[in-house]
């Protein structure tokens, strides 16, 4: 499985992003999946989770309330919509599929994206 992450940039303090990750098979829709980021100097950390069927999500604590994750499985693809960024978004953020359908906590995936960059500016 291959994951294709876009829709970072640079965007200010308050502003909004949205991320989209595209799996390379059809069966995606089999997989869990879900979204990681890395600051500069600092472990790659969770962000959020959704289950194969998008009814089911998880979030970190640090971005609960301000990012929603969603996916399109006709189009193989799981989006994360940042609002409200602040500076301490900034970072890499990479998508996983984890081959579960059910997770209930962050995901641990067997496959990854290239990652993506977002930045936030003061």
């Amino acid at each position: 499985v291959q994951l294709q992450a876009s829709g970072g940039g640079l965007v200010q303090a308050g502003g909004s992003v949205r991320l989209s990750c595209v799996a390379s098979v059809r069966t995606f829709g089999r997989y869990a999946s879900g979204w990681f980021r890395q600051a500069p100097g600092k472990e790659r950390e969770f962000v959020a989770t959704i289950n194969f069927n998008g009814r089911s999500t998880y979030y970190a604590d640090s971005v609960k309330g301000r990012f929603t994750i969603s996916r399109d499985n006709v189009k193989n693809t799981v989006y994360l919509q940042m609002n409200s960024l602040k500076p301490e978004d900034t970072a890499v953020y990479y998508c996983g599929a984890e081959r579960l359908m059910q997770v209930a906590g962050p995901l641990r995936p067997d496959y990854w994206g290239q990652g993506t960059q977002v930045t936030v500016s003061s």
